[in-house]
């Protein structure tokens, strides 16, 4: 099926439902997990400027993006930096250490939710560093709950002590909490997501574990399909592109990619 393009009006629209449905998601939750006011991080990737924009317009100041190149083209972009001044963007995609400097120049940047490791961290922090800005750049902790082999992230056991190492060696960096995307298309009517409960869990550990308490260690969990449970289960920080933004295409690979997914998918095929 082909799906249009989303027009301006229809993002700015479907951005205020969006609103209202994080809202309404907020009555439920129980009083215990509302110390967090949700922060929508709308996920703008391979959406043109216009879109984001027209969404910044609206009022809507937090925008994620998953490729570093895409990421350092939209910061950068002129009309961008003439409409959009208060913009904040977050990196949500995953980080390779020699792609860091790329990412730590760009105007606006907020937060990196996916730093998975120790090297990595210790190369976010250095690089950082050396800009000499004099703030803290805010990073999470990416868990990866579900276990997939295909997905980034620490194991949650590992995540107290990568916590710790951000808090402890990396002074340029600010330790802002734990992030998870979890398995697509959890059916809700079977109880609690067991990724947003490994992701709670995983906090309540890091507390214990590192003297914090709770406000101090954000949630960032919940995409298009399941912010609404997110939210009820603690979440505060929540990444959504489709319902926002309309569906985007698959990303074209460049061919040498291409190929080798090819040849992967046969060897799974044949396993």
């Amino acid at each position: 099926m082909i799906r249009r393009a989303m027009s301006e009006a229809e993002v700015v629209k479907c951005l205020r439902s969006v609103l209202d449905r994080i809202q309404e998601s907020c009555k439920k939750r129980p009083q215990e997990l509302s110390i967090f006011e949700p922060r929508l991080v709308a996920v703008s990737k391979t959406k043109p400027k216009d879109l984001i924009i027209a969404a910044y317009d609206a009022g809507q100041r937090n925008f994620g993006e998953n490729y570093v190149q895409e990421l350092v083209e939209k910061a950068n972009d002129p009309e961008i930096l003439e409409k959009c001044r208060e913009i904040r963007w977050h990196f949500i995609g995953h980080l390779q250490r020699n792609k860091v400097n790329k990412i730590i120049n760009i105007p606006g940047l907020y937060m990196v939710e996916t730093v998975d490791s120790e090297k990595l961290a210790n190369s976010i922090n250095d690089q950082y560093g050396k800009l000499g800005y004099g703030d803290l750049l805010n990073v999470m902790v990416q868990v990866n709950t579900s276990g997939e082999e295909g997905k980034s992230g620490c194991t949650p056991q590992e995540a107290p002590a990568l916590a710790k190492h951000i808090l402890e060696k990396c002074k340029h960096l600010n330790f802002f909490g734990l992030m998870s995307i979890g398995i697509f298309g959890y059916d809700n009517s079977l109880g609690p997501n067991p990724d947003f409960q490994s992701l709670r869990n995983c906090r309540e550990k890091v507390c214990q574990e590192l003297g914090l308490t709770v406000s101090q260690v954000e949630l960032s969990m919940g995409m298009s399909d399941d912010f609404e449970h997110a939210i009820e289960m603690g979440s505060s920080n929540i990444r959504v592109g489709s319902s926002i933004f309309g569906h985007r295409p698959p990303k074209e690979l460049p061919p040498t990619e291409a190929l080798c997914k090819a040849v992967e998918d046969v060897k799974l095929d044949n396993n």
